[in-house]
């Protein structure tokens, strides 16, 4: 396990280079989609049309900011993760068509998103739950904000981050899928220790 400081835009070499278990700070660009954000993103992409934010290199946040109006500027509140898994079905598509190189959000993806990152070079990292507070203070400053039509949380937040994280690399360039890894491990020990110490087959 390594530990890395980043800015976007990133690299594929660079991102390639990272691997399942380690530590990411990131500094730079990041934006926000939920799962309305997802579809309306692959659907203008499937039109040919261009979206309001040129993704490659940046890293996509799975999150829906609780912010303020301070002024004529907006100011992030609270932030944190929301559940990845509901983007599972958008994020091969994203991350090809979008060149997005890092995805942040909780709870792990699945193959589509594994396969995604594999054959385009990205990753897919873990920021903890709970941390909502700290996160906003990572915040510098919001950049912009796009469709705001979809509501205040599934906008499209445009932040400028400073040694965002601690982000943990849950699915690499390489193929590996720790959260898939650990639940292979624990279903082996399940079945060949604990069943049958318990007199279960």
């Amino acid at each position: 396990m390594a530990e890395y400081k980043l800015r976007t835009p990133l690299s594929e070499d660079v991102v390639r280079e990272l691997n399942v278990g380690d530590i990411v700070y990131l500094t730079g660009i990041v934006v926000t989609m939920r799962d309305t954000g997802h579809k309306r993103a692959v659907e203008l992409l499937s039109r040919g049309e261009k979206l309001p934010v040129d993704m490659r290199g940046l890293a996509l946040y799975h999150a829906g900011p609780v912010v303020r109006r301070v002024g004529d500027r907006w100011e992030v509140v609270v932030i944190g993760p929301t559940t990845s898994t509901r983007m599972e079905v958008y994020e091969y598509d994203v991350i090809e068509k979008m060149g997005v190189r890092m995805v942040i959000g909780k709870g792990g993806m699945g193959p589509r998103t594994a396969e995604a990152c594999k054959k385009f070079g990205a990753v897919y990292t873990v920021y903890p739950g709970g941390a909502a507070a700290l996160q906003a203070e990572q915040v510098k400053r919001v950049v912009d904000v796009h469709w705001l039509d979809l509501g205040v949380p599934d906008a499209m937040w445009v932040l400028e981050v400073e040694n965002l994280g601690p982000l943990t690399v849950v699915i690499d360039s390489k193929g590996r899928n720790l959260y898939e890894e650990m639940y292979r491990r624990a279903r082996k020990k399940i079945d060949e220790e604990i069943y049958p110490a318990l007199g279960i087959r």
